[in-house]
């Protein structure tokens, strides 16, 4: 067996400590799950205003980022602290995988299929939830995404078996799948039609709520990416969106496309959609992004 070590360190993005402990915990843990690797034992690192914020703030973070760990089954081993002006926390995440089964981000053969596990939109909502114009069922909403585990449609992936595999966070769903496609000199076509994406986010990106995350995104692959119109300027917003805690996006055989899907809802997965297929290599275009 090989060791496997994941680390995320960032601030707030949501104003319930215990809720913020929650979703670093799972966002932490979302490596290892991407790699099919099982994660067993974490540190919490944390960055704290002792004197100017109250310690039940700090409280909170850390009982949600157990109680996150406790349900991933992970042992805290205990952390490291720093006095600083502005709260940041995250863990560092241990596990174990064989050197011959870890799911790596390469290896997608044209035909494939590939599945998307959580919707899109994150960033965008967070960024109105910072402008207090989102309400509360939308609050709810994001935040349970973000705090749920990759840990079942990992699981799942790794019973049927999988080409490739990597997790959705800040370089977006456009960035991260690009990686993929060229670490296996292949191609992909998405139809935004199948991706699945909070509606509420498609809204607030029409008023300009976008993190600017998203615009470095778009800057940083608008060579790789190939828009068929028509799609809305919208839509391509929550294609680069910065996602926290986001969902796998795996790469499968066209042969167990159907029953992983299958597999991934029996487990609760509501959202996994399968978003598009994987094709020849084309030159420098990584992405075509299609209606239809």
């Amino acid at each position: 067996m090989a060791l496997v070590q994941s680390v995320d360190f960032f601030t707030p993005i949501v104003d319930d400590p215990y809720m913020f402990g929650q979703i670093a915990a799972a966002n932490a843990l979302s490596d290892l799950y991407a790699m099919g690797a099982t994660p067993l034992t974490a540190l919490n690192i944390v960055a704290f205003p002792i004197h100017k914020m109250d310690i039940s703030v700090l409280r909170g973070i850390l009982r949600g980022g157990i109680d996150k760990l406790n349900e991933a089954e992970v042992t805290l081993m205990g952390g490291h602290s720093v006095e600083d002006d502005e709260i940041k926390y995250g863990l560092s995440v241990t596990g174990i995988a064989s050197p011959q089964e870890i799911v790596k981000n390469e290896g997608a053969l044209p035909g494939d299929l590939i599945i998307l596990t959580k919707p899109l939109g994150t960033g965008i909502l967070n960024t109105a939830i910072k402008a207090e114009m989102a309400d509360k069922k939308t609050i709810d909403l994001v935040q349970k995404t973000m705090s749920f585990l990759n840990r079942k449609a990992s699981l799942v992936m790794q019973d049927i078996g999988v080409h490739a595999c990597t997790d959705v966070t800040g370089f977006g769903l456009l960035g991260h799948l690009s990686e993929v496609m060229a670490n296996s000199n292949t191609c992909a076509r998405l139809l935004t039609l199948s991706i699945p994406y909070f509606p509420q986010a498609l809204s607030f990106a029409g008023m300009g709520l976008v993190p600017a995350g998203a615009h470095r995104n778009r800057e940083f692959r608008k060579e790789e990416v190939q828009f068929e119109p028509p799609i809305s300027p919208e839509m391509i917003d929550i294609l680069y969106d910065p996602q926290t805690s986001g969902g796998l996006l795996i790469v499968v055989s066209e042969e167990k496309g159907d029953e992983l899907l299958s597999a991934l809802k029996q487990e609760g997965i509501k959202e996994a959609s399968i978003i598009g297929e994987v094709l020849e290599a084309q030159g420098k275009t990584k992405i075509l992004v299609e209606n239809e």
